[in-house]
């Protein structure tokens, strides 16, 4: 068995529901699949002296999770405040509405669409609830409105999709764009060595104890990526599903589709760039 502190950020281990730094506890939820890993994490925030919480991701349409999320934080001896959006993606938003109407809570997204009230979530702001602090940080690249929430108590940063805890994440192209991704790594690197950021809490797969570790990793591997894309390009290889035949060998079939919206983007990326 691989070593997990040998593993890119460091991952914690299995993936299950329960305390994962003091201010944040993770409800896993009962919808694992090739693209979701073993489900999708929805985060319970709060300070510990508090009986005020805020919920990240929802997640998907499920009454019996949703609840369960609820009943969480009751045990806890907590009220849900607010609702926190990272992104749009059905498997982290699609319950929101729903999670809503049982907690009597605002939506707050960067997308409008998916907003309950009046308030949606800019760059650099700071939202305190029951003293509990997070920073907003635009991470757009998975998708256009994909936003981390950096949470400084903790030295934790809850990153979406942008950064999972296993394997890597695509970029949802047209949506999505590559400039965009690597732009908003580099910001979660800047996390990591101007704010002290070591934990990563991710939308999927286990907690990471290495966030710079785990930057790299992502950095080096689209880098890495990019330069097949480009090799087979040069090589006559002009069409996505060519491309992702191609460079995407070592991935199982069941994710080409995923990752032939990555090769758009990188494609799109090459152009853009005068590379292709």
């Amino acid at each position: 068995m691989t070593d997990a502190a040998a593993l890119p950020g460091q991952p914690r281990g299995l993936v299950t529901s329960g305390p994962a730094t003091a201010r944040a506890v993770n409800v896993l939820a009962p919808n694992p699949s090739a693209m979701t890993l073993d489900g999708t994490n929805t985060w319970l925030l709060s300070e510990p002296d508090s009986d005020l919480a805020v919920v990240v991701d929802p997640g998907p349409l499920d009454e019996g999770h949703l609840r369960h999320v609820i009943d969480t934080a009751e045990k806890l001896g907590k009220r849900v405040a607010l609702t926190l959006l990272t992104h749009g993606h059905p498997d982290h938003a699609e319950g929101a509405g729903r999670f809503a109407e049982l907690t009597g809570t605002s939506v707050r997204a960067l997308d409008p669409a998916l907003r309950l009230g009046d308030e949606g979530l800019g760059e650099g702001e700071t939202i305190t609830v029951g003293g509990l602090e997070l920073r907003v940080v635009p991470t757009p690249g998975h998708t256009s409105d994909s936003l981390s929430f950096h949470l400084p108590a903790d030295r934790a940063v809850l990153t979406g999709d942008t950064i999972l805890g296993r394997g890597t994440t695509m970029v949802a192209h047209p949506d999505g764009r590559l400039g965009d991704y690597l732009d908003s790594l580099r910001r979660l690197r800047s996390l990591t060595v101007d704010d002290g950021v070591h934990t990563v809490l991710p939308g999927h797969g286990p907690v990471l104890e290495d966030a710079q570790g785990a930057v790299d990793f992502y950095l080096a591997h689209r880098a890495g990526r990019l330069a097949q894309v480009e090799a087979a390009v040069e090589a006559g290889r002009r069409t996505a599903p060519e491309v992702v035949a191609h460079v995407y060998a070592d991935v199982h079939r069941s994710l080409w589709p995923a990752a032939e919206l990555s090769v758009r983007a990188q494609l799109e990326y090459l152009r853009e760039h005068g590379r292709s």
